[in-house]
């Protein structure tokens, strides 16, 4: 541990010369770089729509996925049984048409000169084989039609199965019968606390977390490659580079974008509290006085009152919208606050210093695809390996996947907000610190060599000896 904390000092403060020179050039690229971006029209425009546009994609997708199909299908029924006959319910966007007496055979030698867009035939053994319904048509039926079919036959079933028993009234006994359950989930931390918690407010917050790191990451990231590319294309940064060291513009650029993105994500988390306040404001409680002693102690006593006292609909729906606040509150905000600042700039710096250094080394945006590739391959695995982590975050694969520098921002931010041993978060946070470092270190040196080099096709064996180059 000595020796690698001597390593680091040499490398940091003996090879780069971060002397107080140096560090107000730093600076200066910084804070040009910054001021460039937010003083765009485009970035204030997104700094307030981006909220807005990221709150209401989500239900624009769902509207547009459940209101895409808009054609009405004509389905030909032709049931052996006769069991089904005006069984199954017509929708907005499926009609049921009875054949009687009709061949299945016949009418699918017609089928494509009828306006029929598929036949339905029911065996005479759908009581007792899954199989026993076959649909026909030319084109894939999608899977809300089969489901939609599925569920009315099998109701229609279990139907008739309960008649045989002498049980009438089945509808209003199976809703009177129907109770909702939600399950609290109940934490119980090292020190014996137990925190009541709502998981999908967990899933909720670990994926947004997650997705936001992987979506800073990757669109400041590339920022940084074109911003070079542009320069070097330009040749403005022969000029620059006659006043400052490579390294020292590469760092200018990367701390310059990272600030930009500090700003906006600063800005939308204060936005995301101020919205949630206000929401928890307005909305008062309308709380149910039904409590735990006026209900029945037992399930005996239970089954002597009648069944109808039983309403769910009774919980208010401000109750209920109260209740997921309060086990917000279960959430450690703080450290997930915390967390998330950290692993963006260890997961930030570490991608863009290899941005800023395949931007270095091309000549223009179309030769950076080979070299891309190796290093967004780490980030879309770990956006994969967190929709694991978010139904099983204790699992194996997502303790590793949190501890690899390379996934550990995305995967580790999915994580926290269940909980994590702070011993877990520390050796991520450290394993990552030393990676970013070492990145920074590989990419300042590809970068000093490749900045003033035009009209050679680089690859990656000759990046491998620039990083022999002595400075």
């Amino acid at each position: 541990m000595i020796f690698l904390f001597r390593w680091l000092n040499h490398q940091i403060f003996y090879n780069f010369n971060f002397s107080e020179s140096i560090m107000n050039k730093i600076w200066l690229i910084t804070k040009r770089e910054f001021l460039i971006r937010v003083k765009k029209r485009s970035f204030i425009i997104m700094l307030i729509l981006g909220p807005v546009i990221f709150a209401g994609f989500f239900p624009i997708m769902a509207y547009f996925t459940s209101n895409a199909d808009t054609e009405v299908r004509k389905i030909a029924v032709i049931d052996s049984t006769g069991m089904f006959i005006k069984r199954i319910p017509d929708t907005k966007n499926l009609k049921f048409e009875y054949l009687l007496r009709a061949n299945v055979d016949d009418i699918k030698k017609i089928l494509k000169k009828t306006d029929y867009y598929g036949i339905l035939y029911i065996m005479p053994m759908v009581t007792s084989s899954p199989r026993a319904v076959q649909f026909y048509s030319y084109e894939q039926p999608g899977l809300g039609i089969t489901q939609h079919i599925a569920d009315a036959i099998e109701k229609e079933i279990r139907n008739q199965k309960l008649l045989a028993f002498n049980i009438k009234n089945i509808d209003n006994i199976l809703k009177s019968v129907e109770t909702g359950i939600d399950v609290e989930t109940v934490r119980i931390t090292s020190s014996g606390e137990e925190k009541s918690t709502i998981t999908g407010v967990k899933i909720g917050v670990a994926y947004a977390s997650s997705l936001i790191i992987y979506f800073f990451i990757f669109v400041f990231g590339m920022q940084v490659m074109r911003g070079v590319i542009e320069e070097k294309t330009s040749r403005i940064v022969e000029i620059i580079i006659s006043s400052v060291k490579p390294f020292q513009l590469m760092m200018g650029k990367v701390l310059g974008v990272a600030m930009t993105a500090l700003v906006q994500i600063s800005f939308w988390v204060i936005l995301t509290f101020a919205f949630v306040h206000i929401t928890k404001t307005i909305i008062k409680p309308d709380i149910s006085p039904v409590t735990v002693a006026s209900q029945p102690h037992s399930l005996m006593e239970s089954s002597k009152q009648p069944v109808a006292q039983f309403k769910p609909q009774e919980l208010s729906e401000n109750a209920e919208v109260e209740d997921i606040f309060s086990m917000m509150d279960s959430i450690n905000f703080y450290v997930v606050i915390g967390s998330f600042i950290i692993y963006f700039i260890g997961g930030y710096l570490l991608y863009a210093s290899l941005f800023a250094a395949i931007g270095a080394a091309v000549d223009s945006e179309s030769d950076t695809q080979q070299f891309r590739i190796p290093i967004t391959l780490p980030l879309i695995l770990g956006f994969a390996v967190m929709v694991n982590a978010l139904q099983n975050p204790g699992s194996s694969v997502a303790f590793w996947f949190s501890m690899i520098p390379f996934t550990s921002p995305i995967v580790m931010m999915a994580r926290i907000p269940y909980g994590v041993p702070y011993w877990q978060v520390g050796i991520s946070m450290f394993l990552l610190i030393i990676t970013f470092i070492c990145t920074i270190w590989v990419g300042g040196k590809i970068y000093r060599t490749g900045i003033l080099m035009y009209g050679k096709k680089v690859t990656f064996g000759e990046m491998i000896k620039w990083l022999r180059y002595k400075n």
